[in-house]
């Protein structure tokens, strides 16, 4: 069964910080582009953050204007995880937060173009 199962989310003041991370299995994610997709309530799921497989070595990264900055994703590859840290964060970064791969290892941050999706974790942030 393949799997991503994200954890590290809770309630935090403004201005806090929490890492996010996403492991999966069932098949290798290697070569797939990984995101961080929200979504805050009463609103749409939103795209946050993506890492792409450039080669071997090499990913890039893009990241919503929204979070550029404050925001950064990354993994690891050995233990086949993905990570989201999240520094000065504000109210309106309170979403569920989903991981998600895109098998096609498109340069995407479009929802339908990820293949895979985990159940979510939940991050409150506090005023």
């Amino acid at each position: 069964q393949v799997q991503l199962v994200e954890s590290g989310g809770g309630l935090v003041q403004a201005g806090g910080s929490l890492r996010l991370s996403c492991a999966a299995s069932g098949r290798t994610f290697r070569r797939d582009t990984m995101g961080w997709f929200r979504q805050p309530p009463g609103k749409e799921r939103e795209f946050v953050a993506a890492i792409r497989w450039l080669s071997a070595i090499t990913y890039s990264t893009y990241y919503a204007d929204s979070v550029k900055g404050r925001f950064t994703i990354s993994r690891d590859n050995a233990e086949n995880t993905l990570h989201l840290q999240m520094n000065s964060l504000k109210p309106e970064d309170t979403a569920v937060y989903y991981c998600a791969a895109d098998s096609s290892q498109r340069n995407s941050n479009v929802m339908d173009d990820f293949d895979y999706w985990g159940q979510g974790t939940q991050v409150t942030v506090s005023s």
